[in-house]
């Protein structure tokens, strides 16, 4: 069960764009024999690149019990995903099921110092190692990261509604919060009770569709609002599947100023995160085809091609405008120097920090906050960066493992104090956009985390050479200007990934 749901992620990692583009393959040539899966060496599985082919064999050798392929490959897919827990795990219970206890503790404490947080106390899969008092200090250790940390609390409570709100801003000339409905195309006012107002709402003038995304520039009196065209959407028309762009109003009025929308023939896009630095540059991504704009004149230029991303989330800029950062779902966070033009991972010590799960990225005084719901446990995060500001020096977790985290997401940053959507309903709609359960309408809790918690204390230092970096190809380590300067994005088909010959006779085999 466990191999199958690490399967079902790797699976939901792979772009849709790009799982709809994969060619037929290819005719096999004369002579050549079919692939045994059953039968192939530990040097051929570390000659696979992609992981959502590890995670078709891991499935295969799961299921017919071969616990040394079985371990090969999770060996391999740890190498390619470092920063993923659900890998980790999986690979140390194989070791476990093959009663190698050193590999397997070594495993599960190297995880207990990255902050990963588990309660194996009953896990059957570790039952052949847990006779040791290794074992029970690993154990009490990651159940001990499990505990409730921080001083954060819950400000307010929206309303229960189909709304799927995603998106919260500020306003810090009238002291108002902002929030974006996907599934009505509406802007509200909330105040600190958590009553709504509606402020903006959709109209064939303004030709407004879901709301994703907010960013406030009070400074210049505008709010720009990332809005697709989804079936999330209610008032969805099919011709506009996938048609996106940032839409300007006034933020002291919500008057509509103009729209700039992404080209038809790049569809479909989905504008998930907007930001706004202090000096106006307005930024947006794309989460479905990992692209990253800047909106230039009245055009949104691509700034960047994630060809190699997985899922790219948040995005935020240094207060001087000079340094741009986003986070990739699988990842973690990397940026881009907005003076040259070239791109730079984050660099710290992945022994100590873990920096994939990421949805929310914010820039404040010097620091990034994280909103990190795909880490176990849940939490949010503030990175110390060097004086360049393209490293970490050290990490303070604001607020860990909390009740109320049933999957946080984005948020904003409003008076020294980080207020989030503390349990996005995103998961209880399915692909169709249809309500899956009551549970899509309830009520949503906005929470408080203060920015400033425990500014003055030590933290954990976590510096580093080692710099993640989120679009790397295997071997590459930076991007360099040609990756990141202005020019047309290319459409999926284009972005074909030259794969091994193990890797085009297992998809031309197939597999389960």
């Amino acid at each position: 069960m466990k191999i199958k749901f690490l399967l079902l992620c790797l699976v939901l990692a792979v772009p849709v764009p790009a799982v709809l583009a994969q060619p037929a393959p290819a005719p096999k040539p004369a002579g050549q024999k079919d692939l045994d899966m059953a039968t192939l060496t530990e040097a051929q599985i570390k000659q696979v690149e992609v992981p959502a082919v590890l995670g078709r064999l891991a499935g295969f050798y799961q299921e017919k019990e071969d616990m040394r392929r079985l371990t090969w490959t999770l060996e391999r897919l740890s190498q390619l995903r470092p920063s993923s827990g659900e890998v980790k795990l999986a690979l140390a219970a194989a070791y476990a099921n093959l009663d190698d206890k050193s590999r397997a503790y070594d495993v599960l404490l190297k995880m207990q110092q990255q902050g990963f947080g588990y309660n194996l106390t009953d896990d059957p899969r570790f039952k052949k190692v847990s006779d040791t008092r290794v074992w029970t200090y690993a154990v009490e250790n990651l159940r001990a990261n499990l505990k409730p940390f921080g001083e954060g609390k819950v400000a307010f409570t929206l309303p229960q509604g189909d709304y799927l709100f995603e998106s919260i801003g500020w306003d810090p000339k009238r002291k108002r919060f902002l929030v974006g409905s996907v599934r009505e195309g509406k802007v509200y006012l909330a105040d600190d009770k958590g009553k709504l107002t509606e402020f903006i709402a959709p109209s064939a003038q303004n030709g407004l569709w879901g709301v994703h995304g907010l960013a406030v520039d009070a400074e210049r009196d505008a709010l720009y609002v990332a809005s697709t065209a989804s079936v999330y959407y209610k008032g969805f028309k099919a011709e506009d599947n996938g048609r996106a762009g940032i839409f300007k109003f006034k933020l002291s009025t919500g008057a509509f100023v103009e729209k700039y929308l992404l080209p038809e023939a790049g569809a479909p896009h989905t504008l998930s995160s907007v930001v706004v630095s202090r000096k106006g540059q307005v930024f947006a991504t794309d989460g479905v085809k990992n692209l990253l704009f800047r909106l230039d004149g009245k055009t949104l230029k691509p700034l960047l091609d994630g060809s190699r991303l997985t899922s790219l989330r948040g995005v935020t800029v240094s207060d001087d405008g000079k340094l741009l950062y986003y986070a990739d779902f699988t990842h973690g966070i990397a940026g881009l120097d907005l003076t040259t033009g070239k791109g730079f991972g984050l660099a710290f010590d992945p022994s100590l920090l873990v920096l994939s799960g990421i949805e929310g990225l914010y820039w404040y005084d010097g620091t990034l906050i994280a909103i990190e719901p795909g880490m176990s446990p849940k939490r949010v995060l503030r990175l110390h960066l060097t004086p360049d500001g393209k490293g970490v020096t050290k990490v303070m977790p604001i607020d860990a493992a909390k009740p109320e985290f049933d999957f946080p997401t984005v948020g904003v940053i409003a008076d020294d104090a980080l207020y989030f959507i503390a349990d996005s309903r995103r998961t209880h709609y399915d692909a169709y956009g249809v309500p899956k359960d009551p549970a899509a309408s309830a009520p949503l809790q906005i929470y408080r985390s203060d920015a400033r918690f425990a500014w003055d204390q030590k933290g954990i230092a976590v510096s580093g050479s080692v710099r993640e970096l989120a679009p790397m190809a295997p071997g590459e380590r930076s991007l360099d200007a040609s990756g990141v300067k202005f020019s047309p994005p290319k459409t999926a088909p284009e972005k074909k990934t030259e794969q091994s010959e193990l890797e085009k006779a297992l998809d031309q085999k197939g597999g389960d």
